[in-house]
């Protein structure tokens, strides 16, 4: 059932949750301190300061030990007289950690490796806000060569899981519980499902399997090379169930399966694919592909591959996309509104 909830935020608690959670990757725990230099590329609508209008200074978007690169609320707005000045600030703070908006970061990637320009390499990149997927990870390795780990939590339930330097998801187990429940095998299950979050030692307030909105996937084996072995291990975070998507015949598409498939089309800046009907898809890219056509005849023959043969498939070329209105990058969006109840293995 969806309720709304009023969030009553502790400071203390959500400080000592995001703490406990460097422990799970080497990198974090050896360089964030809580009194480290901290770069923070982020839609503006979701931290830092905004400003749509004009171009704001330094010292408006330096608060404490973090630096705030920007201020819009749309990325489309960025000038490269703007992504110069990040790229620039980045080298006058020389930040130990930046984190960021992957959809953002592949953004000013994409602009640093057309342009070569050199790019300040951070002790850490931590993703978080957004599910990074496989074309964010191979746009930003061609310009930064710093470790790489995601940061999973929300606003409710602050830091929830932190990936490990060997990929891996590990739970934060002194800050919650995580139950899961698996999906019915023809949509994944039982590896892939719902995660549930419970809150502990928050003394303002307690969050009782709260549906974070996310599916995960399970590690197999129940265990990481890292040698940690405390709480759930995850291999995947593969996105929001609302963005899940279905074939024709109504097997479940997570964004992460969208996604793994979406790597082999060549020449992508962006996507987005839209399912407007049980057999209609459209995939928004941008592209600096000349060959137009051709990338529609093999975004089709993929498309089709994972949707079925006689999906119908149109690809609408954008010069750049949007993020959604809450500010964060969208992979897909589904036909209807999903109750993702109905896809779970209740046996379970």
């Amino acid at each position: 059932i969806d309720v709304s909830v009023t969030n009553l935020w502790n400071q203390q608690w959500w400080d000592a949750s995001e703490r406990a959670s460097w422990q799970l990757n080497s990198h974090a725990a050896r360089l964030m301190t809580g009194n480290h230099r901290e770069a923070i590329l982020a839609n503006a609508l979701n931290v830092g300061f905004i400003s749509d209008e004009i171009d704001l200074p330094v010292d408006r978007r330096h608060l404490a030990r973090f630096l705030y690169l920007n201020e819009k609320s749309n990325p489309a707005m960025w000038s490269a007289a703007l992504m110069d000045r990040m790229i620039g600030e980045l080298a006058d703070y020389q930040p130990v950690v930046l984190e960021a908006n992957p959809s953002l970061l592949s953004r000013l990637c994409r602009y640093a490796y057309a342009n070569k320009r050199k790019v300040f390499q951070p002790g850490l990149i931590v993703f978080t806000y957004e599910y990074p997927t496989n074309l964010h990870y191979r746009q930003i390795r061609r310009v930064f060569t710093s470790p790489l780990a995601s940061s999973y939590g929300t606003t409710e339930t602050g830091y929830v899981f932190m990936q490990c330097e060997a990929g891996k998801f590990h739970q934060n187990s002194d800050f919650c519980r995580v139950d899961f429940q698996p999906l019915k095998q023809e949509h994944g299950g039982p590896d892939l499902g719902r995660i549930l979050v419970t809150t502990y030692n928050n003394p303002w307030y307690y969050m009782l399997r709260f549906d974070v909105g996310d599916l995960a996937r399970l590690e197999p084996s129940g265990k990481c090379s890292c040698g940690r072995d405390s709480g759930m291990i995850l291999s995947a975070i593969e996105g929001r169930t609302a963005n899940v998507t279905f074939t024709i015949t109504g097997r479940l598409v997570s964004p992460h399966e969208l996604d793994n498939a979406i790597i082999n089309l060549n020449g992508i800046d962006e996507f987005r694919l839209d399912q407007v009907s049980n057999c209609d898809y459209e995939l928004h890219v941008a592209s600096q592909r000349p060959d137009k056509r051709q990338m529609e005849v093999e975004a089709t023959d993929l498309l089709r591959e994972l949707y079925g043969a006689s999906a119908n498939i149109m690809v609408v070329f954008e010069d750049t996309l949007s993020p959604e209105p809450s500010g964060k990058c969208c992979v897909s969006k589904p036909p209807f509104t999903v109750n993702i109840e109905k896809y779970l293995d209740k046996q379970s």
